[in-house]
């Protein structure tokens, strides 16, 4: 009874204070059309973050293709053409409008959207007319924003394009032939050939960066991951591939996936290591590191909808360092905690909440570990210590560590006892080779990235013959011990089976 009459009260107090809101003086005072304009076009968007703001509007339109068209001579433009469901007239010029969302909104999980500013913010970062058309149900429609056109009726006013206007535009033969369809053209690119002397040279470099850009922040979308709507993406009539960052084919997924809840809604994180580099080719290493290298492209990868929107980045919860760049956590967003990441109209930065970094901390300890094992033990087989390595690795007392050749490696143990004249040199050489081991070229060269070609498996041929050699210098009577401790010794420890099949077959005998 009491809970019913604050509920009336709260109410009634509510419906007071709404009234009073309505009975108070007011005016519009809509925002001079021209100096707005002007001035979200300084939002800082890059080539890359405006096309693929454009890009997602194809995919919440359920476009399966994708086709960018970039002309840097005579009347320069750039265009983007898609096949997804087209708008009719109320949609496109809602999709014109700024602000034409509010970010509060709920909306489909398939929204990559969240200000209604992305189409015309993008677009008018890199150029000064917008132009917009659409075809649904053969019926051709287009909308243009003319910044000049703007600036001298000093008003809202969006053109409309008639039909023959519009049959002069750029690629709209290509939208004709779809069912249906979206053309976005952007002309009089002057923020996009700003102090660039050769335009053509220079527009062909920023391409370069785009198909970088698209083919990472949508390789789910272009690999057709499970649960996905299979897209082609094309620039300038060539299809661009998938940049898995995980590299998913020969990655270690290092934990199982966790899923965090937060105000109902499920935070999906599935952890990565990647292979050592030893194992990886050289367009591997490329593809996953980039110009910056792997150490500046671990940490966290967050996707809102399966689109990348962060990534190598750790949010300041851990550094960056040379034992975790193996590292990379898969992090998944629904549209709808927006709010809670501080996604900004870019779709260029999010920041974790607080209920979500605590959760995060406990992952990335965890994943540092098993990145700094797999780094140290650079991508060989462990083994356990009934094993006879040729190094032995010690703790010194200042809490440093040092490499010694094992002294009990069975091959010098034989050498030395041939006689004592050849131990005393063999115990020389072995000591001048200890003290001169490169150690500050070997760590440039592991933290360059660079594959190490010595460091490679010796293969099952190479072991027989290199046994066939030492039992040649033992008595017969002597080879069945001797095989029995060197298949315990590296490296011939890896390859037990491969010994014991020779000797099946009489290779050894």
């Amino acid at each position: 009874m009491i809970e019913i009459k604050f509920f009336i009260q709260e109410k009634l107090k509510n419906q007071q204070s709404d009234k009073e809101v309505l009975d108070m003086k007011t005016f519009e005072l809509p925002p001079y059309a021209p100096t707005l304009i002007e001035s979200t076009r300084a939002i800082g968007y890059s080539l890359e973050a405006a096309v693929a703001d454009i890009i997602d509007n194809s995919i919440a339109a359920g476009a399966s293709k994708v086709d960018l068209f970039f002309f840097p001579v005579d009347k320069e433009y750039v265009a983007i053409l898609d096949n997804g469901r087209g708008m009719d007239d109320e949609e496109i010029t809602t999709a014109m409008q700024y602000g034409s969302k509010n970010p509060m909104d709920e909306r489909s999980k398939e929204d990559l959207g969240r200000f209604g500013l992305g189409l015309k913010t993008a677009s008018l970062s890199q150029c000064r007319s917008l132009t917009v058309v659409t075809k649904r149900e053969d019926v051709l429609l287009a909308r243009r924003w003319d910044i000049d056109y703007v600036a001298k009726t000093g008003k809202w006013t969006l053109l409309i394009l008639d039909e023959d206007e519009i049959l002069q535009l750029p690629h709209v033969e290509e939208l004709l032939k779809h069912d249906s369809g979206t053309v976005v053209i952007w002309q009089n690119l002057d923020r996009l050939k700003a102090g660039e002397i050769n335009f053509e040279q220079a527009l062909g470099r920023k391409i370069d960066v785009v198909r970088e850009h698209l083919s990472l922040v949508y390789h789910r979308y272009l690999s057709g991951e499970v649960g996905l709507k299979k897209i082609e993406i094309q620039i300038n009539n060539v299809k661009i591939k998938p940049i898995d960052p995980f590299l998913s084919s020969k990655s270690v997924q290092a934990m199982d996936d966790e899923i965090l809840v937060v105000r109902g809604k499920h935070i999906e994180v599935r952890p990565y290591i990647l292979p050592h580099i030893s194992k990886m080719t050289s367009d591997e290493i490329k593809m996953l590191g980039g110009k910056e290298g792997l150490r500046k492209h671990q940490g966290f990868y967050v996707y809102r909808n399966k689109r990348l929107l962060v990534w190598g980045t750790w949010f300041r919860m851990m550094r960056q360092g040379e034992m975790s760049k193996l590292a990379r956590i898969r992090v998944d967003i629904p549209n709808d905690l927006d709010d809670l990441w501080t996604l900004d109209i870019k779709k260029s930065s999010a920041i974790p909440p607080a209920e979500v970094r605590n959760n995060l901390k406990s992952v990335i300890e965890r994943l540092a570990e098993k990145s700094k094992r797999t780094w140290t033990y650079r991508g060989k087989r462990e083994m356990d210590d009934s094993v006879v390595h040729v190094w032995n690795r010690y703790r010194t007392r200042n809490g440093g560590f040092m490499y010694e050749i094992n002294r009990d490696y069975p091959l010098l143990v034989e050498i030395q006892n041939e006689s004592t004249e050849i131990a005393s040199r063999l115990l020389l050489l072995m000591k001048q080779i200890e003290e001169n081991i490169p150690l500050n070229s070997l760590y440039l060269d592991l933290t360059n990235d660079e594959k190490i070609e010595n460091d490679k498996d010796i293969n099952s041929a190479e072991i027989i013959v290199m046994l066939r050699e030492i039992l040649k210098t033992t008595e017969a009577s002597l080879h069945s011990d001797m095989i029995d401790m060197l298949k315990k010794t590296e490296p011939f420890c890896n390859h037990a089976e491969e010994i014991d099949k020779a000797l099946k077959e009489g290779i050894l005998s």
